[in-house]
């Protein structure tokens, strides 16, 4: 992917998934520079300016977000600031200092795979908005980026527990009983790995500049299924009390259209579900030990 010597600035390179693409730029040999909100605040324009032009990357893989999920006007606000306002005013700098930006969108945007359906969060909304303005800023501008919309992405390291897979799976280590949805919801499932590796190669495709790129397997299985295989990984033996917690409103299917991304990436999806949990609880495992 010719990331030898190429100087990168990953913004939420202290989460989940950005943690894991900085430690896959370093390995391709980029000379990676990690930004969490110490480093700067990004909901601050001058603050984004700033950090863009220390750092005067090639590429800005933008991952830091306010990631909230939750149906409630609270979140309106801190998603809007965190999510549309921070990627403005990085994109601002991006456009400013001549270099090209990869942003992390959402599923839950408006796009084929799930048939247009209108953004059924605050925290989607701001994604959708975000990614407008990208587009924005490559006609008016001239801006080189490229969207990168994972699916439902879980794997070692996830530690926010409002996601499925570390809630249960720390709450079946820990001996607890979590309470869950009727698990009917079909969803497709990334492992993390594999996200960076997407992430990568789209900051590395010229093919790829201008497009937004589904990442995900393409295939569906419910929550419900992949919760009741972290029940047999764990070796629990009871049955999962599905419904025990309300169902989310507004959730659709958000399965992925791998086809561009194998196109314009040469990128597919390459670790299996059940492979992914068992990684993922052995994680987990070790870090209680």
């Amino acid at each position: 992917m010719h990331w030898q010597g190429r100087r990168v600035l990953v913004t939420g390179a202290t989460g989940f998934i950005g943690g894991h693409l900085a430690r896959r730029l370093a390995e391709l040999g980029a000379e990676v520079h990690p930004a969490g909100r110490r480093q700067a605040d990004l909901r601050d324009a001058d603050a984004a300016a700033r950090l863009v032009r220390q750092v005067a990357p090639d590429v800005v893989f933008h991952l830091a977000a306010q990631v909230d999920g939750a149906r409630d006007p609270g979140v309106v606000r801190p998603t809007l600031d965190g999510n549309l306002v921070a990627t403005v005013n990085l994109l601002d700098a991006v456009v400013r200092s001549g270099c090209r930006v990869v942003l992390a969108g959402s599923s839950e945007e408006p796009r084929p795979g799930n048939g247009h359906c209108p953004p059924p969060s605050p925290y989607a909304m701001a994604k959708a908005a975000a990614s407008g303005y990208a587009e924005l800023y490559r006609r008016l501008w001239d801006l080189p980026y490229t969207i990168v919309r994972p699916t439902m992405v879980y794997g070692p390291g996830q530690r926010d527990t409002s996601k499925v897979v570390p809630y249960v799976t720390l709450a079946l280590l820990r001996g607890a009983t979590p309470r869950l949805t009727s698990g009917a919801k079909p969803v497709d499932w990334v492992y993390v790995e594999d996200v960076a590796e997407a992430f990568a190669l789209a900051g590395a495709s010229e093919r790829a500049v201008g497009a937004a790129l589904d990442v995900g397997t393409g295939t569906t299985v419910p929550v419900r299924e992949a919760v009741g295989l972290l029940y047999r990984i764990v070796g629990e033996e009871s049955e999962p009390p599905f419904g025990s917690a309300p169902d989310r409103p507004l959730d659709v299917p958000q399965a992925a259209d791998p086809g561009p991304a194998r196109e314009l990436l040469g990128w597919e999806a390459r670790v299996r579900l059940e492979e992914g949990l068992r990684r993922t609880v052995a994680w987990f495992s070790a870090l209680r030990a």
